[in-house]
């Protein structure tokens, strides 16, 4: 149900505005990587407008979770440092167990509760 709420209320909006946006900017620009020849680039690409944009975006959104994931790092490293000692402490306490295995400690008469009855 909620997935079919966020395509219908999110999704299809979304799509609406991205065709509105491709079909505006649909002029052909050349794009040069020469700057030292305007008029007879070494290397030169000629495309919609449109389409130069979402390339540009879809890196831009690469460049930056791989920008959040690089600075994550730190956290990752501990994350996993901490779950290694777990491991470690987990296996000392079941062998310390298996070693002395204790009977349920015992209350004193004092610290019962009121409706407790002793058998």
């Amino acid at each position: 149900m909620t997935r079919k709420l966020v395509t219908y209320f999110l999704l299809v909006p979304l799509a609406i505005v991205i065709l509105m946006f491709a079909v505006a900017n649909r002029e052909i620009i050349t794009v040069s990587f020469d700057p030292f020849s305007a008029t007879q680039p070494a290397l030169s690409f000629t495309m919609p407008l449109f389409v130069l944009i979402f390339i540009l975006t879809i890196l831009g959104v690469i460049l930056g979770g791989f920008a959040a994931w690089l600075r994550q790092s730190k956290y990752r490293r501990h994350v996993r440092l901490l779950e290694t000692e777990v491991r470690v402490l987990r296996g000392e306490n079941e062998a310390l167990a298996r070693r002395n295995p204790v009977s349920p400690p015992l209350m004193p008469e004092t610290t019962r509760l009121p409706y407790h009855t002793n058998p």
